[in-house]
């Protein structure tokens, strides 16, 4: 795995970063979502969660801190689809508009649980920094 510069180049940041505007959009077109005010403000909060955990754990001094909060992005996104669902069940959102989501965030956990299985993988072997 090539080195990163930046965390705006991790490809699991950045589309983490294009979730947050599809809930974003989402969550402010729907009426529903208008008069379910904690569930529209608790789905976005979970959706940043996930882009910036990856940001800041990038930021820290160390792989094994980046790690952890690749864990909390991680954890993140599952509370972002379990908040899908509901807004699915509660009929806020279309089945067209759950799938897509889903698809979304589903990418992104696949994408932050192989940049910790590498991270994990190469602590192991030898200490190293992905950062540049």
């Amino acid at each position: 795995m090539k080195k990163f510069n930046s965390f705006e180049q991790i490809v699991a940041w950045r589309k983490a970063r294009e979730l947050n505007k599809k809930i974003y959009l989402l969550t402010g077109q729907e009426d529903s979502f208008a008069r379910d005010f904690d569930l529209k403000r608790q789905i976005r909060r979970a959706a940043v969660s996930v882009s910036s955990n990856i940001a800041e754990g990038y930021e820290r001094n160390t792989d094994k801190e980046f790690v952890y909060f690749l864990f909390v992005a991680k954890a993140s996104a599952g509370e972002v689809r379990s908040q899908l669902y509901l807004a699915y069940d509660l009929k806020y959102i279309s089945e067209n508009d759950f799938h897509e989501i889903f698809r979304r965030v589903t990418d992104v956990s696949r994408l932050i649980a192989g940049l910790i299985k590498f991270l994990s993988k190469a602590q192991a072997n030898s200490p190293s920094d992905i950062r540049h």
